[in-house]
């Protein structure tokens, strides 16, 4: 595989949907090799797990998901597995993303992400899919609250600082694109 696209779900599982990966399932190294030469294509997640730390986001294609075993987890790079369960790719995980953090197609940091930095891109996550950011839509002002106080947060990073930059310019650009409605 020479490349691969995800996109993060617009919409955060709830709590009670109890969604992990159970341990005992072994991460496959290298499982994927195509019977032709094609696009292949991973199934949109449409849903998005995330725990306060961000790490390590689950992306599913839907609620349905945990209510099977999970067949397998094929790693296709350091970090990222694709989900299986009847012999189908139903969701990616990626462990630490605040770690791949970076502006453009620059090489990664190889320090790794400073506990708040981790919590602002959970903070992020949480507020850029649904249900919150329909209130960050509708100028509710609880979530925008917890928007501008990100802003500020990131703002005033030392430490962990071009990761701090890069969440903090899309916060800024989530605050642009709904304040002015």
């Amino acid at each position: 595989m020479v490349g691969v696209g995800l996109h993060m779900p617009n919409e955060t599982a709830p709590a009670e949907a109890g969604i992990h990966i159970p341990d005992g399932i072994p991460t496959l190294r290298g499982g994927l090799r195509a019977n032709e030469v094609r696009d292949f294509g991973v199934p949109q997640a449409t849903m998005l797990h995330c725990d306060t730390e961000a790490a390590e986001p689950i992306c599913l294609r839907d609620l349905a998901v945990p209510d099977a075993p999970l067949e397998a987890r094929i790693g296709i790079a350091p970090g990222l597995v694709l989900l299986v369960q009847g012999g189908a790719v139903v969701g990616w995980s990626l462990a630490d993303p605040a770690r791949y953090l970076t502006s453009g197609y620059t090489a990664a940091d190889p320090v790794p992400p400073s506990p708040d930095t981790r919590r602002r891109l959970a903070e992020y996550l949480a507020l850029s899919t649904r249900p919150l950011v329909d209130e960050v839509m509708d100028k509710e002002p609880d979530a925008w609250h917890r928007l501008r106080t990100a802003e500020r947060a990131l703002l005033s990073r030392r430490e962990d600082r071009s990761r701090a930059e890069i969440l903090r310019r899309l916060v800024t650009r989530m605050i642009e694109d709904h304040g002015n409605r």
